[in-house]
């Protein structure tokens, strides 16, 4: 089965969602909604961009108090470069679905990706809020919401576990301007356990580091990077470690998942760095490699110029490597493959969807992960003609 073949939904409870067209671009859908029955203890990081659009500004003000009812997010247009205006029409679409569900506008947490420094056609989304009573859907269609939150994307992208009696759904939207730094793109993560605040913190954080924070397909932070994760409780309590293991396990397929639709992609580039110094240097090289143009190209069409691999290990001068020490391995399980084997890895190369590089730097115990994809013309025909 393929990243992309249908998963098994485990349905929190206490969740509904509502989904529809508002004709901000086309009429293809463009605006979803998750509503929680109950407050949610809520989590949420964000992009580090200096330039946040106007929807991370509030979410920011409003899950800082702690708790959130629903999640509204449009598409086609990121409500971003907008200033005061762009600032007071998010602001008019958290009152709207605050009185359509009957709570305090703090509860609200938007979202909006799309093109970049146009302001939103806000009565449009208004309006549709405004009408969506008789459409609310319960329990929650989260693949419906998956769909309504693409822009570029190909596919919607979901993941799920049940841990004892509660149920994770995980989705997320990304396919281009993608370097996260403590978020990435769009992504919501829904579950009916009973976690204090701080608590889901902690593992919310952790799991973000090792997943979201280690994905590249393009080195571009977005300006509306948000990752959140809303827990209502409703299924009591849960094993931390087991939720923690689980929600890993859902926020690591998404990740694969953005990272294999990444804008013209053909493969899934998943590169290890092993025995570094520290983890902050092993996550540096891992990086270093995924977003190289000249690695990413010969990914894309199976060239077995290892050459480049060394090229990027060793491009920043404030990350001491001894090329003397250096392992270059390929595959799964890894393999280390001589000048006298080109046409072999050359073979691996083209054949595969996902390839995985192993790099060893031999100086120390730690280790990182990085997840990426190859480089190719549609995506540079895909950003060249984006708003037109």
């Amino acid at each position: 089965m393929g990243l992309f073949a249908d998963i098994k939904i485990y349905q929190p409870k206490g969740y509904s969602s509502f989904a529809t067209s508002c004709g901000i671009k086309d009429e293809t859908l463009d605006l979803g909604i998750i509503i929680s029955d109950v407050a949610s203890n809520a989590v949420a990081v964000f992009t580090q961009n200096q330039f946040p659009g106007e929807p991370v500004k509030i979410g920011k003000e409003h899950v800082r108090k702690g708790q959130i009812r629903a999640v509204v997010v449009n598409s086609k247009n990121a409500n971003v470069g907008t200033g005061k205006q762009g600032y007071a029409n998010s602001m008019k679409i958290c009152k709207t679905l605050a009185k359509q569900i009957n709570c305090e506008v703090e509860k609200i947490f938007p979202s909006s990706t799309g093109v970049i420094a146009r302001q939103l056609p806000v009565d449009k989304v208004t309006f549709a809020i405004g009408e969506m009573a008789s459409s609310i859907k319960s329990p929650a269609n989260f693949e419906e919401f998956a769909k309504a939150i693409m822009t570029t994307d190909t596919v919607p992208k979901l993941a799920s576990a049940k841990v004892g009696e509660a149920s994770i759904v995980a989705v997320a939207k990304g396919s281009g301007m993608i370097e996260p730094n403590m978020a990435t793109m769009l992504s919501y993560i829904f579950t009916d356990a009973k976690i204090n605040r701080e608590e889901l913190g902690y593992i919310f954080r952790r799991c973000v580091n090792k997943t979201f924070n280690c994905l590249s397909i393009d080195t571009d932070t977005s300006t509306s990077d948000t990752a959140l994760i809303m827990a209502n409780g409703l299924a009591g309590e849960v094993n931390l470690v087991e939720f923690e293991n689980s929600l890993l396990d859902c926020m690591e397929l998404l990740t694969r998942k953005l990272a294999r639709d990444g804008e013209g992609a053909t493969k899934l580039f998943i590169v290890d760095v092993e025995n570094a110094h520290n983890e902050e240097q092993a996550q540096t090289v891992a990086k270093l490699i995924i977003n190289s143009p000249l690695v990413k190209t010969s990914i894309y069409q199976g060239d077995p110029n290892w050459g480049r691999i060394i090229m990027a290990t060793g491009k920043n001068e404030n990350i001491k490597i001894d090329p003397n020490n250096l392992e270059i391995l390929w595959g799964e399980p890894a393999k280390k493959y001589s000048n006298d084997e080109l046409d072999s890895l050359q073979e691996y190369l083209r054949q595969n969807e996902q390839i995985n590089l192993t790099v060893k730097l031999n100086v120390g115990e730690a280790r990182s992960r990085a997840y990426g994809c190859d480089l190719t013309e549609e995506y540079v025909k895909i950003n060249a003609y984006y708003t037109t």
